[in-house]
């Protein structure tokens, strides 16, 4: 593959908001979660987890748990009940339609330890970004396989339903969900042009 092909497949990925129902090979599952592992990450510790969901009332129960936290979230926000069951409901048919659910977690427990506040938040920080980057290998993976992928960020917003719902250890933290399935309800995906954000040696110092 020469690089400007590389780099086409690269700005071709998009995320399948809307997934098409139908089968997944186990095996291509377990290919992009090899790829996820292959991401660059922190002293190598490679602090990512992963649970993969396919039993049906695993998944079931995992929405339907995550939903009660954003519920209360959302009823907490002043939200009226009959609109926020229709939030949650609107997205939990979207997760119903993957054939299968990863949820992905952060484990500390290979990461360097300090004894200071700073440091240790900087080094968690470094743990969300290696799991981040692992994410972002699995959904090319699956793009290249040819099956759609979307990134949810639910397990962060209601870690104790996974849990529960999971039985993860105490040191496994949920960071994210990818939905997988037939590609389906990708966008566009417009990007605003590097000048806009990108600077040259100084903050303010335009490209062009």
């Amino acid at each position: 593959m020469s690089s400007e092909t590389m780099l086409a497949f690269l700005k071709s990925r998009r995320s399948s908001k809307m997934l098409g129902v139908g089968e997944v090979p186990f095996d291509a599952v377990l290919k992009a979660v090899e790829a996820g592992v292959w991401a660059a990450n922190a002293h190598n510790a490679q602090p990512w987890r992963f649970v993969i969901v396919s039993e049906p009332e695993t998944k079931k129960r995992l929405l339907e748990e995550m939903g009660r936290e954003w519920m209360a979230d959302l009823m907490s926000d002043g939200i009226e009940f009959a609109k926020a069951e229709t939030i949650v409901e609107t997205s939990n048919s979207r997760s119903r339609r993957a054939a299968f659910l990863i949820v992905v977690c952060l484990c500390m427990r290979d990461m360097d330890k300090y004894w200071d506040s700073r440091r240790s938040r900087l080094e968690y920080i470094m743990g969300v970004q290696s799991v981040a980057a692992a994410v972002q290998n699995m959904l090319l993976a699956f793009h290249a396989l040819g099956y759609g992928a979307c990134w949810r960020c639910s397990p962060l917003f209601a870690q104790n339903a996974v849990r529960k719902v999971l039985g993860l250890p105490e040191d496994v933290e949920p960071q994210a969900m990818v939905e997988v399935g037939i590609k389906g309800g990708e966008t566009a995906g417009a990007r605003k042009p590097l000048e806009e954000f990108v600077f040259l040696n100084r903050w303010g110092e335009r490209l062009r």
